[in-house]
């Protein structure tokens, strides 16, 4: 599976809010800033997440967003989903009505082992996990 714009920037923009955590509500646009990406379009993915449950909006003066539970809680597994759906990398692993030799087909059964691989990965991995790591890559950068 390749990772669209959407996983990649929303996943990016999570670990932004991770790494912030407890600090207070972050605007889009200073995320927006330090991912290089356009604000309009992480607004987009944050208004997906936040529809999720995953990040909150805070409307005031100092406004933005702030994550919905701790990034220790909160598991790339559930990020991807809602910005990517299903992590199969062809479509008769999630309908084996897709393909009319899906019940006999050996590649199948490789595609189903590689979902499940990225499943395991995505879920095994907290946003917490992710902010510690973003951390470290900063502080070599000094």
């Amino acid at each position: 599976m390749k990772m669209s714009t959407k996983g990649r920037y929303g996943v990016r923009a999570m670990v932004h809010l991770a790494v912030h955590y407890g600090q207070g509500p972050l605007p889009v646009r200073k995320i927006a800033e330090k991912m290089d990406v356009s604000a309009k379009y992480l607004d987009h993915l944050m208004t997906a997440l936040r529809m999720a449950g995953l990040i909150r909006s805070i409307r005031k003066a100092h406004g933005g967003y702030i994550l919905a539970r701790s990034p220790k809680e909160i598991r790339l597994s559930e990020v991807v989903k809602v910005l990517e759906g299903s992590v199969a990398p062809v479509d008769c692993v999630d309908d084996a009505g897709a393909c009319h030799q899906a019940d006999f087909c050996t590649a199948r059964d490789l595609w189903q082992r590689m979902q499940k691989a990225m499943n395991n990965v995505l879920e095994s991995t907290t946003l917490d996990e992710m902010a510690q790591g973003q951390k470290m890559k900063w502080n070599n950068l000094i």
